[in-house]
Formats: structure tokens, sequence, C-alpha cells
């Protein structure tokens, strides 16, 4: 099993390895620089990178994400801020190849009350651009979908059908797919029946084989409630008999699973993890 956390690299980027190592996992996802800010020309040293790649070496944590900062919006109608966010882009894909990392994992932006064909072709142009300018990077861009809050994409799979159709450099675009988002979007994966349902849409839409990451994680608070809220393994509205569906499912059971539930306590990762490899079937 593909397994791991969402995990902090704060203080020194190469620490994070070692976090994830001594959670017992052998993937994880990352931000490179803070969620929340532009970067300011704060890249990475030299010698933080290099020491970030050994260590991802020795302690075997493959495949490496890497979370877009929440900052950037690929669907802006702002033209400073679809500018800006398309140049940070391209900064963040090349510093993963720098890492070492395998893939980009973002949300769809938002289309700020517009409309959502005007976001969906304004962050496919982005995308283009990107990918152009990137297009020698051994880094692929994973679109994460979202509970559907605000104006904010990829709460259908409809969104993304649109969006690689449009795609001129397919090869390098896949999907992550985030069980509690698919949950408050309106997808009742906690059911069998509704777990079949999600998978043959994306099928139709894109096809399965773009999955490359799973977000797991519980929900929390009621089935297409749009609220972006997780809940940890087992506690939440998908509860653990669906997690273990999903867990567990022929389709999805080969794909990396990386948890980006609550962190309340220092213990939390280990006990999710824990829960995990307890509702795993081998």
């Amino acid at each position: 099993m593909i397994l791991g956390v969402h995990v902090s690299s704060e203080g020194k980027i190469y620490e994070a390895p070692g976090r994830a190592a001594n959670l017992g996992c052998n993937t994880m996802q990352i931000f490179s620089r803070s969620p929340q800010k532009w970067r300011h020309n704060d890249f990475l040293s030299p010698q933080d990178i290099e020491k970030f790649k050994a260590k991802q070496e020795a302690f075997g944590i493959k495949p490496i994400f890497i979370h877009i900062p929440y900052c950037l919006n690929l669907a802006s109608p702002n033209p400073r801020l679809y500018e800006v966010s398309i140049e940070a882009y391209i900064e963040d894909i090349l510093e993963a190849v720098a890492l070492n990392a395998d893939y980009i994992v973002t949300h769809m932006g938002s289309h700020k009350e517009t409309s959502e064909d005007a976001g969906i072709k304004r962050l496919t142009g982005a995308l283009n651009k990107i990918l152009e300018k990137t297009k020698s990077a051994k880094v692929d861009i994973l679109l994460e979908n979202t509970s559907g809050s605000g104006s904010w994409l990829g709460y259908k799979f409809a969104h993304h059908k649109e969006i690689i159709k449009d795609i001129e450099r397919k090869e390098r675009v896949g999907l992550c797919l985030d069980t509690a988002h698919a949950y408050l979007a309106g997808y009742d994966i906690a059911t069998q029946e509704g777990l079949e349902g999600l998978l043959d849409e994306i099928d139709k839409a894109v096809g399965l084989g773009l999955i490359k990451l799973i977000h797991l994680n519980d929900a929390r608070g009621p089935l297409g409630s749009h609220h972006d809220r997780h809940d940890h393994i087992g506690k939440g509205s998908i509860g653990l008999e669906g997690m273990s569906r999903i867990i567990n499912h022929p389709k999805l059971r080969d794909i990396p699973f990386v948890l980006e539930t609550p962190k309340t306590t220092e213990n939390d990762d280990i006990i999710n993890l824990n829960t995990v490899r307890k509702l795993r079937k081998d």
C-alpha cells in the first residue's frame, strides 16, 4: 500500500522526508513554501534542495506530491492576479523539478462569480501556458476535485472533462481525488452504490487511469453541504465502512493515498494511519 500524509515542511524543507518516514509512510505531500503567501523571491537554497533529495532517497519516500499555495487562482477574472498566478505556478513547477518531486496538486481556482464556463476557459488557458513554459519538466499537474463552496471550480467531473479536453499537453495532466470533497459536493461515497456511481462518472468523463493520487479524508458535515471540512478516518460522515470500501476498492487500492486529516494533537496522524492500515485487506 502506498500511504502517506501531508507532512509539515516547517523549519527546513529537508526535514519533511524524515517526518514521513517516522510515521511509517512511503509517500508524502508537502507545501514547498507558505501556502498563504506569495513567494517574494524566497526560493529554496541549492543546499536545502540537495539535502531534501538525499533524505527522500534514503528514506524511500516516493512519489512526492507538492500542493500549490492557496493564494494562486488560475481561474481569476482579475488580470493581475491571473498573470502573477501563472508566473508563480511556473516557478513552483521548476522548484518541484529541482526537488525531484513527481506531481503538483492544485485546486482548480475560483471564477469569482463570473461564470463557470469563463472560469474553465481561463484555467485551461493558464494551464496551457504553464505546460508550454515547462515543457521539459518531468513534473505532472493533478487537478483536485472540490467541495463546491462559493465559486470554486471542480465540484463535478464535467469540469475536469472540459478542461482536459482543451489541454494541449494532456500527458502531463491527471486527477487528485479527494474523498471528503467528493462527499461534501454531493457524491454519496459512504455507500457502495454511491462509490460505484462516482467512479463510473469519472471513468466516462476522463478515465479512471488519470487518478494519480487519492486524498483520503473523512468528511465533516452532511452530504452535499459544500463546506470544505475534513474529519478523522472513520469519524466523519463517510464512516469506517465507507472508508474501507474506498481503501480496498480494486480500481483504487493501488493508487497512492495521502491523508489530510485534522492535526489537533501530535498523535492524530499516527492514529489515522493506523486506522487505515487496519482497514486494509491484503
